[in-house]
């Protein structure tokens, strides 16, 4: 599904709220043959280069363990308490906490479960092309790719006028005023300018991650073993638990089963495989599947399409076949 046609459904909104709100959503993309419990998993770019919005969640719901081929930047225009999974790693959110994610890397919000306030966020996505131009451009990254993803805070920090940049460009976006694509363009050049300049400062420091707990230990332990077999028994006897312990800390916490969780990170692991190039049948066996049913039925699930179209996809090719 590419961007342009989930903006069209959200700009036809009703005026309602929260739960009322999320649930008509729901149903408009059950209608639209979406699973709505796995949307940022099947979300596509629209522009060849850059495309930019703003997002607000109310529920865990639509939360899911995923990645992207292109960078993703959020903005967070307010937390709401909400927590952020990079990899195996935990981050507790702020106002004004800027996110960068480089393709291929697995994420998710871990959002109240009694949510005071929407979740909301501007985000910026850029393809892989774009970066490579800036870079060309520029002669200087604006992220390096072995920095792999991180957190800043720009809330009281001199470059936090970084976020009236994201503001600016999703206005952009939403008024389509002529000319609005060469000005996101323009303003997201600038933006990744302060960004290359904000990592580089010397008085700039990424966020650390949370001390890590239970949920995160076994996070660890998941992205180590992914491609191995990894029972629930096992692991409750590893960390010293019990099963049903692991099984409620998942469902709390993420809204999933522990084994949805290994093989959503399976998966994303799978995506990186296809995009290298690697054969079909060499990826379920080198990602933890024990065979390739099994591993094409979990991507059709997951993604709605098969590993081979996925392939198709990042080719340039069509859905079809």
């Amino acid at each position: 599904m590419k961007l342009e046609a989930l903006q069209s459904l959200t700009q036809n909104m009703p005026e309602l709220e929260g739960a009322q709100l999320q649930k008509w959503l729901h149903e408009q993309l059950i209608q639209m043959g979406m699973d709505p419990n796995a949307i940022y998993q099947e979300l596509e770019m629209t522009s060849c280069f850059v495309d930019t919005h703003r997002d607000t969640s109310y529920s865990n719901t639509q939360m899911q363990l995923h990645s992207h081929t292109f960078y993703e930047l959020i903005y967070c225009i307010n937390s709401c308490g909400a927590e952020y999974l990079v990899g195996s790693e935990r981050y507790r959110l702020k106002q004004g906490d800027l996110i960068v994610l480089p393709p291929g890397v697995s994420h998710r919000a871990l959002l109240p479960e009694k949510m005071e306030a929407p979740y909301m966020r501007y985000v910026i996505w850029l393809s892989a092309e774009f970066e490579t131009l800036y870079a060309e451009l520029c002669q200087h990254r604006f992220w390096h790719k072995q920095s792999g993803a991180s957190i800043l805070r720009t809330g009281g920090a001199s470059w936090e006028h970084i976020g009236e940049l994201f503001r600016a460009g999703v206005q952009e976006a939403e008024q389509k005023a002529p000319g609005w694509q060469a000005a996101v363009l323009g303003n997201t050049l600038q933006l990744l300018a302060q960004i290359g300049r904000a990592v580089e400062g010397r008085n700039t420091r990424p966020i650390q991650a949370e001390q890590p707990e239970l949920l995160d230990r076994i996070a660890t332990y998941v992205e180590e073993h992914y491609f191995q077999s990894i029972a629930i028994a096992d692991l409750a006897k590893h960390f010293f638990v019990s099963s049903s312990t692991i099984s409620h800390l998942f469902k709390q916490k993420l809204g999933v089963s522990f084994y949805r969780y290994v093989t959503q990170r399976r998966l994303i692991a799978a995506k990186s495989k296809i995009e290298d190039g690697c054969l079909l049948e060499e990826v379920a066996a080198q990602t933890g599947f024990v065979d390739y049913s099994s591993f094409y039925r979990s991507f059709k699930q997951e993604y709605g399409i098969s590993p081979r179209q996925y392939r198709q996809l990042q080719q340039g090719g069509s859905r079809n076949g």
